[in-house]
C-alpha cells in the first residue's frame, strides 16, 4: 500500500448526494479478485451509454476536470459492503474522498485499501463545490498528519477524523497485516516474557 501524508491536488466534482455502491461499480463487473482493473468501470453507467460510448456530460469524461481527490455529495459509499467500490476508486487513480458523510463499510473499505475518505462540514462542502464549478483548476491540499484540508483559494481550512491506527496505517503505507508483521520481534519478546513468568 502506497503510503500517504500530504496531497496537493485539483478536483473532480460530483456533487450527487446518496451515491451507492453499485453506482460506483456494478454489480456486474465484481468478478476479479485482485485489486486492479476496477478503475476502467467506475461509475460505469454514469459515464457510458448503452452502446458504450462517453457520456459527455458526466464529469470523468470531461477533461476541465482532473485529479487525485473526488469531491462528492452527502452520504457518499452508501448500499451494499462491497470493498470493490474503495478498489475502483484507488484504481482510477483518486487518493482522496471529500464528502459530508460516509457509510461507515464504504469509509472502513477505503481506509483499508489506502484511500483516504475526508468528511467536511456541509458548508465547507459547498463552499468547494461553487469553486471548482467557477474554476476547475483550483487545489485543495489534504494533510494527513495534521488532519487538514484545507483550500487557499477560498481561504477556508477544516480538521477532519480518522481512526488512530488506521492512521498510522496510512503515514507507513501498510495494511493491518503489514504492521502486525511490523510487531514481530515486540511479539516474540511478549510471548517470551510471559512464558518466564508461568
Amino acid at each position: 500500500m502506497q503510503a500517504f501524508t500530504k496531497l496537493t491536488s485539483t478536483c473532480v466534482p460530483l456533487p450527487v448526494e446518496n451515491i451507492d455502491t453499485d453506482q460506483i461499480i456494478p454489480a456486474r463487473f465484481l468478478k476479479a479478485t485482485s485489486r486492479e482493473g476496477f478503475g476502467e468501470n467506475l461509475f460505469r453507467d454514469w459515464r457510458y451509454d448503452a452502446q458504450g460510448q462517453a457520456k459527455a456530460d458526466f464529469v470523468l469524461n470531461q477533461s476541465r476536470y482532473q485529479g487525485q481527490i473526488l469531491v462528492a455529495g452527502k452520504n457518499f459509499g452508501c448500499g451494499s459492503s462491497r470493498e470493490h467500490a474503495a478498489w475502483a476508486i484507488a484504481d482510477y487513480g483518486f487518493r482522496v474522498v471529500v464528502s459530508s458523510f460516509f457509510a461507515d463499510i464504504f469509509k472502513s473499505n477505503a481506509l483499508n485499501n489506502g484511500l483516504l475518505p475526508v468528511q467536511v462540514s456541509d458548508v465547507f462542502l459547498e463552499q468547494l463545490f461553487a469553486q471548482l464549478v467557477q474554476d476547475p483548476g483550483t487545489s485543495v491540499q489534504v494533510s494527513l498528519a495534521e488532519q487538514s484540508i484545507s483550500c487557499a483559494v477560498l481561504g477556508i481550512r477544516e480538521h477532519f477524523e480518522i481512526n488512530a491506527f488506521k492512521k498510522t496505517c496510512l503515514l507507513q503505507g501498510v495494511d493491518n497485516l503489514g504492521y502486525m508483521l511490523q510487531q514481530t520481534e515486540a511479539i516474540a519478546a511478549y510471548e517470551a516474557a510471559q512464558e518466564a513468568a508461568r
